[in-house]
């Protein structure tokens, strides 16, 4: 395994964090949040056609660049240093693995190029607060978590013009502005239940959208109402099943997602730092004083363990030849490894990195003093970046506590006298 970061990798996270340095300041992120869709269409725009940044890691043949997962990851830790608020979450990390994984031909022809360009953004719609249970990231995702009978959710039923579909769902990453829904519905009754992933338009008759007001602000999140919607099927019922890829993608995402908490930690650290060297009391910098230092080291100490988690994670949830160079064979399928067969170190690499944004948020309000706690500092925006991801991907004791299940920690042996 080589640790070392290749130059097309250097490259993508010195571009990226020149872009975001000049287009997602402090002004420019507080003047995002503020509008319709909760981030900047112009900064959207650049990423995509700059960078190519939705289609990072999808296939060539499909209109992507053709990297791995790794090359997201290392990009959306730069994103999460800035806490820029984009549709890249939702739509690169989300929706787009899925219709890969599961697609038909005709529906990877028609949808990735368009994702991978930019030009279309999408949402996974899961039902409820069950984000984490759907990508298998908390627990099993083999229950009742897509509704079913007084269960609520999404209900599909199959008319004689197709599928249609019911239902109401909160807490939807960008979806009261993606163009694209990807919903979770349960279909089959109580004889055959089943999950299964419908495509629905944004716009299409019946859908109901409304932007809802969220604890991270930096994450626009919508209401989706479906009212007797008309939906195409996401494949094909005899295909691969949904839950698997739920959790394979689930694998990534928490990969992507420690990468993310990791950048917003050090981030918030670094400010922290610059502060503590500036601000002085009784005629000396804080920052000289041991106390200040010790409680800084341990930050540090917190972040650089979990990046290395994370960039760990992100090499492991890539092909067997492991990460650091981008796809050679551009026709590969998405899809190509058995979820559940990886290590649940994508898990444990996400539960340490909200644990240390957490503490680093946290320390970074203290040792601002009063400023850390006003609204016009930043100290709180990354504060509710951690307790945000917690509530949607989290909480931390469930990620681990999983992780432990998956790898057969506690499961009693004889143990040789």
């Amino acid at each position: 395994m080589d640790a070392s970061f290749s130059p097309e990798q250097d490259e993508i996270r010195r571009t990226l964090r020149e872009l975001l340095h000049s287009r997602c300041g402090p002004r420019e992120l507080r003047t995002a949040l503020d509008t319709p869709a909760g981030h900047d269409p112009g900064l959207w725009t650049a990423l995509a056609e700059q960078l190519g940044l939705p289609g990072l890691a999808l296939p060539e043949a499909y209109g992507g660049v053709g990297c791995s997962a790794t090359e997201l990851a290392l990009a959306c830790e730069e994103t999460g240093r800035a806490l820029a608020p984009s549709p890249l979450l939702a739509t690169a990390v989300l929706a787009a693995p899925l219709i890969a994984a599961l697609g038909t031909d005709a529906q990877r022809a028609e949808l990735l190029p368009r994702l991978a360009s930019g030009k279309l953004t999408a949402a996974l719609a899961v039902p409820g607060p069950a984000l984490a249970a759907a990508l298998a990231l908390t627990g099993d995702n083999g229950g009742d978590w897509a509704g079913g009978g007084r269960a609520g959710g999404v209900q599909a039923r199959r008319t004689e013009d197709g599928w249609r579909l019911y239902g109401q769902v909160d807490q939807v990453l960008d979806g009261h502005s993606a163009g694209l829904l990807l919903v979770a519905a349960h279909a089959g009754g109580f004889a055959r239940s089943r999950t299964l992933l419908f495509l629905v338009p944004g716009d299409a008759a019946g859908v109901v959208r409304v932007r809802q007001t969220a604890l991270d602000a930096t994450r626009p999140q919508g209401r989706v109402q479906l009212r007797d919607v008309n939906a195409e099927l996401l494949g094909d019922e005899e295909g691969r099943e949904v839950l698997p890829a739920l959790a394979s993608a689930g694998d990534t995402a928490a990969a992507v997602l420690a990468c993310e908490a990791v950048g917003a930690a050090d981030r918030a650290l670094e400010r922290t730092v610059e502060y503590v060297g500036q601000r002085e009391q009784f005629g000396r910098a804080i920052g000289s004083f041991q106390a200040v230092k010790h409680r800084l080291a341990d930050a540090y100490v917190a972040v650089q363990a979990a990046r290395s988690a994370a960039y760990y994670a992100a090499w492991a949830t890539t092909s067997p030849r492991g990460a650091g160079n981008c796809a050679t064979s551009p026709d590969e399928p998405a899809d190509k490894e058995q979820p559940g067969t990886a290590p649940p170190a994508a898990r444990l690499a996400l539960a340490q990195a909200l644990e240390a944004l957490r503490t680093a948020a946290a320390e970074a309000i203290q040792l601002h003093g009063g400023i850390g706690f006003t609204w016009e500092h930043e100290a709180h925006l990354y504060f509710k970046r951690a307790a945000g991801d917690e509530l949607l991907f989290g909480p931390v004791h469930r990620l681990r506590a999983h992780a432990a299940d998956a790898a057969r920690l506690f499961d009693t042996q004889e143990v040789a006298v």
